[in-house]
């Protein structure tokens, strides 16, 4: 069984966390940190692939970005619930691995994954609350960073340079050929599936590296200000 981690990704599908956070994960990795993820469903209204496909790219992902463990709680997809039976099968994980901060979605885009962000949020809270049995230590995490995407008006709260992590995080994201351009593919096309998205996903990284004075970089949105001790290492 894994150990305690750093960091948690909770993301509603497998190829969430890649798209999201990846290059911020393989940064942690190389800072030794170590990380996990939680797929909470298994993406199986999909358009493109299986969820037989599906679990094998994100078993290929896993060991791209050098994940301490991978779960998915197999809850529904394009139906997440907020209801007891699903909180408490994150508040489980957050109380089995205890990290001291978890990624997860930001609330626009698709309904799952505004769905999940109150997920996490409700899961972080109650996983510190004493009169919730789960037969395990009640532990609450620090902090909620929530990754932006490529797709929404907003700023994010900080800046992480993954320049030197991106072609990794590419390969992450390429081993989900079922759901990328494919010119032999016959299955419906997506936005996903547009021979131009993966420069397009570089272009949105690019900008955000613009604005934190690096080549590439992830944003995040926090749930609480970061400490900072030395301001001039803004």
């Amino acid at each position: 069984m894994c150990e305690q981690v750093d960091v948690l990704a909770v993301g509603a599908h497998p190829d969430d966390v890649e798209l999201g956070c990846g290059g911020t994960l393989l940064r942690l990795k190389s800072l030794g940190r170590r990380t996990g993820v939680v797929d909470l469903t298994r993406g199986e209204l999909g358009t493109r692939g299986t969820i037989e496909t599906r679990a094998l790219e994100a078993r290929r992902a896993a060991a791209l970005l050098g994940l301490d463990f991978r779960l998915n709680l197999g809850l529904r997809d394009g139906n997440l619930s907020l209801d007891e039976e699903s909180r408490l099968e994150l508040i489980r994980v957050i109380r089995q691995y205890r990290p001291k901060l978890v990624l997860t979605h930001s609330r626009w885009g698709h309904p799952d994954h505004g769905k999940a962000t109150i997920l996490v949020e409700e899961a972080v809270h109650h996983a510190g609350l004493a009169a919730i049995e789960t037969s395990q230590r009640r532990f609450r995490p620090r902090r909620i960073a929530y990754w932006t995407h490529f797709d929404q008006p907003v700023l994010p709260h900080i800046g992480v340079d993954i320049s030197d992590h991106y072609e990794q995080k590419g390969r992450a994201l390429e081993a989900y050929a079922s759901q990328l351009y494919r010119s032999d593919s016959s299955e419906p096309a997506t936005y996903l599936s547009d021979p131009r998205f993966l420069e397009r996903i570089r272009s949105f990284h690019t900008h955000l590296g613009s604005l934190v004075g690096c080549s590439l970089a992830e944003g995040f949105l926090m749930s609480r200000p970061p400490r900072i001790g030395d301001l001039t290492d803004c």
